[in-house]
């Protein structure tokens, strides 16, 4: 008798069992592989047709002015630390500390986080567990994950308008790429300040916001807690009402600061490549693709859309080929992948903080129909 063929029919249902036990594929991983072959081919599209600039691009890297390169990363580490007084500002209002440089290290963090696990959404959703951690309360919190992206959505808004008031007075804007740009600055100004309607109607937003969630959990048969959603609008507004008498005055500051050393990168890199750029030139060539990456909202960090952008303002307004490509490699080199790499070390560094302040307490609702309205 042959004694194997049990022992082969075992492990032959051993192997099928395995098969059966192994999870899908997921979604979010299949979601991440297509995101990541679509800004390679984007990538690709940008780059190809600068291979025949590259010969100029080499010779202006060879002939730069090394110091003003190291301006440009001057610039850079004092936007971050100006990102940081914003921070550090906010906690202030509600008598909380925050150190600039802790707050310089949370702003890298999370947008390190946003670009990997859902965008804006999770870089504030980040913002608001790290100064949680940091001892801040919920109100503090929402309003350090909120307040910041605004105001500097806000700065991209008034540079690009700068940028395509110098378009349009050197007729170098049509009148249909006039009506684009509105438009997009329109859909900006909702997104960004929409919400603050629901300071003037309170009642109306709850039962927006709360119908909106149920519906998106029932959707994904995933639990919902509506006194979770009560709680997050009630420290919203309460967050606002704290700004009154001035106290937005220094987020403002520290947020414009942000995108004002952000563009001076930019700046001392075309005085490294030898090439003085005007001020309406840059404030085109920096806001408006930065204006477009906003609405771009899919590709993580406008990753191809800003290059591309760039690309062709810049040489629209003049800027040689080779200086263009040097100077826009070199300032998403310094301002996104240097900073994207150096978040991602701190994120780590600042989720072993261990005085994490007290959750606030909630009913632990879950799964039921839209509520009552909040109490604020």
């Amino acid at each position: 008798m042959d004694i194997t063929l049990p022992l082969r029919q075992t492990n032959a249902r051993k192997k099928v069992e395995e098969l059966e036990q192994q999870a899908p594929p997921s979604k979010t991983k299949t979601w991440r592989i297509l995101l990541v072959v679509v800004v390679l081919g984007l990538a690709v599209n940008v780059l190809l047709p600068q291979i025949t600039n590259l010969k100029d691009s080499v010779t202006v890297v060879r002939d730069m002015t090394w110091w003003a390169v190291g301006l440009a990363f001057v610039a850079e580490i004092c936007a971050y630390i100006a990102y940081g007084y914003a921070l550090h500002a906010i906690l202030a209002i509600h008598n909380e500390k925050l150190p600039i440089l802790r707050g310089s290290m949370i702003a890298l963090a999370s947008y390190s986080i946003g670009l990997v696990a859902g965008g804006w959404v999770a870089a504030t959703a980040a913002t608001f567990g790290f100064v949680r951690k940091e001892g801040g309360d919920r109100t503090t919190a929402t309003m350090s994950s909120l307040l910041p992206a605004m105001l500097m959505n806000a700065a991209i808004m008034v540079v690009s308008i700068i940028g395509i008031i110098f378009l349009f007075a050197m007729h170098r804007l049509s009148q249909s790429q006039l009506i684009q740009y509105s438009v997009f600055l329109l859909l900006l100004a909702v997104f960004s300040f929409g919400a603050l309607a629901g300071l003037k109607f309170p009642q109306t937003a709850y039962k927006t916001v709360n119908w909106a969630l149920w519906n998106w959990a029932r959707i994904r048969k995933k639990p919902y807690d509506p006194a979770r959603t009560k709680a997050a609008l009630n420290s919203f507004i309460l967050s606002w009402k704290n700004l009154e008498n001035g106290n937005w005055l220094k987020p403002t500051l520290g947020c414009f600061g942000y995108i004002f050393f952000d563009m001076m990168c930019m700046y001392f890199l075309f005085i490294a490549s030898g090439h003085n750029v005007n001020a309406g030139v840059l404030a085109a060539g920096y806001g408006l693709p930065l204006l477009l990456a906003k609405m771009a909202f899919l590709f993580p960090g406008g990753i191809g859309v800003v290059e591309a952008s760039m690309a062709a303002l810049f040489t629209s307004q003049g800027v040689p080929d080779g200086i263009s490509v040097v100077v826009i490699i070199g300032y998403r080199l310094i301002s996104f992948w240097i900073p994207t790499l150096v978040g991602f070390a701190l994120t780590a560094v600042l989720s072993r903080t261990n005085n994490q302040a007290p959750p606030s307490p909630t009913n632990g609702v879950t799964g039921e129909a839209p509520g009552t309205m909040p109490d604020a």
